[in-house]
């Protein structure tokens, strides 16, 4: 059978090895529990890491990267700028664009549960028209009830963005069902589920451009004639090569005369943003892991030196049958090396186990990387070696003769 470099064989080692970790098995599971904890830590925040971004690529991906949006800037006197009425006609127009819609919001008008709320009390929440396709274009759908259509956005009926569902107070939809918006009674249709790419639509009640003009009140003036609008953000899908160049271009198209007062930008982008800043505060994480794994190295420091004082009596009675320094020395620096990978393994488990419960309870496909686990092992290796070299050193320099006189 091959021996190792000290001269014992491998299975010897390991028993010679662990010989000290099964006598004193609570002060080398307290030792080893730093390590796992830090291991624990550094798998599971690399593997959540992982695991939420698959999740996010994954929503990016269904819900495209083609989505741009305009809204109505500031003007060169820092007022609030407006869209032209033509402007979403006018983007339909462009080769590249697929779909257009577009949203209003309606200023001073707010929406209650009833009108025995106090005016104050608006939730956040706004009032918005908007065009019949914006579902479509937004990539989200009604979660109750339905959206409105060409009958519905002309008379008093409202839909519920999913964050404005919740703050009204209202979890689903029975005949009959209304709201007070406006100073009159609307008729809740449908609530709808949450849009990641337009989430100020969550927050909003939606009503048909037609009913916004003859309850709301909110018209404008085209040709001399009654309008409806104007829009105050435009949802546009391009082709998904031609994101870029539809992009450069719609300020220009929007508004012609003023391409300032239209601000252009992705949605997607903030959803990149986001995994960003995961990936920035897994740093953080990262390295509080490491200070535990430190924590957990000056433990088994710490337990290999009282060992090494406890046990000058073996390793006097070793010495005298034979036993060299490089194998008193290999046997003590074996034994911080098990006790390190012992709480390594235990580390890695207890943060795979909490990467598949927390992506499962989150809806994520648990991820965990190569670098995780393998990371870990190796962590727990370098410590255990690292922290098991000074105290192996300090007992292969114990005296035969000093040792045998405490026996």
């Amino acid at each position: 059978m091959r021996r190792s470099p000290s001269g014992l064989r491998p299975g010897d080692l390991a028993r010679v090895a662990s010989l000290g970790l099964r006598t004193r098995r609570m002060r080398a599971g307290l030792s080893a529990l730093g390590i796992a904890i830090g291991v624990a830590a550094i798998v599971a925040v690399l593997g959540l890491s992982s695991s939420s971004q698959a999740g996010l690529l994954e929503e990016i991906d269904r819900l495209g990267t083609n989505l741009l949006t305009v809204t109505k800037g500031q003007s060169f006197a820092g007022e609030e700028a407006q869209l032209p009425l033509a402007a979403p006609s006018m983007i339909g127009r462009v080769d590249a664009v697929e779909q257009v819609a577009d949203a209003a919001s309606i200023q001073n008008v707010n929406a209650y549960r009833s009108p025995l709320i106090p005016s104050i009390e608006t939730n956040g929440l706004q009032v918005q028209a908007a065009s019949l396709d914006l579902l479509g274009v937004i990539a989200t759908g009604v979660a109750q009830g339905r959206y409105l259509n060409a009958a519905t956005a002309r008379e008093p009926v409202a839909i519920l963005g999913a964050v404005a569902a919740q703050r009204l107070g209202i979890d689903r939809i029975y005949p009959g069902q209304r709201i007070w918006l406006g100073g009159g009674w609307f008729y809740v249709g449908g609530i709808l589920e949450p849009a990641a790419l337009a989430t100020e639509i969550d927050t909003s009640v939606i009503v048909g451009y037609p009913a916004a003009k003859r309850y709301l009140d909110y018209a404008s003036v085209a040709d001399g004639k009654p309008a409806v609008g104007p829009p105050s953000t435009i949802y546009v899908r391009a082709q998904t090569s031609e994101v870029d160049a539809v992009q450069s271009v719609l300020a220009q198209t929007a508004n012609p005369e003023a391409p300032n007062e239209a601000d252009v930008s992705q949605p997607s982008d903030a959803l990149t943003a986001r995994a960003a800043a995961q990936s920035a505060l897994n740093g953080l994480f990262l390295g509080l892991g490491a200070v535990a794994l430190l924590v957990g190295a000056v433990g088994v420091a710490n337990i290999m030196i009282i060992s090494v004082l406890e046990r000058r009596s073996e390793i006097g009675l070793r010495r005298a049958l034979g036993a060299t320094r490089g194998q008193i020395r290999t046997q003590f620096l074996a034994e911080a090396i098990v006790l390190a990978l012992l709480g390594g393994a235990a580390g890695v488990a207890a943060g795979a186990l909490a990467t598949v419960i927390y992506a499962s309870i989150s809806d994520w496909d648990a991820v965990i990387p190569v670098t995780a686990w393998a990371g870990g092992i190796g962590a727990a290796l370098a410590i255990g070696a690292i922290a098991g070299l000074a105290p192996a050193i300090r007992a292969a320099g114990v005296s035969p003769t000093e040792a045998l006189r405490t026996v």
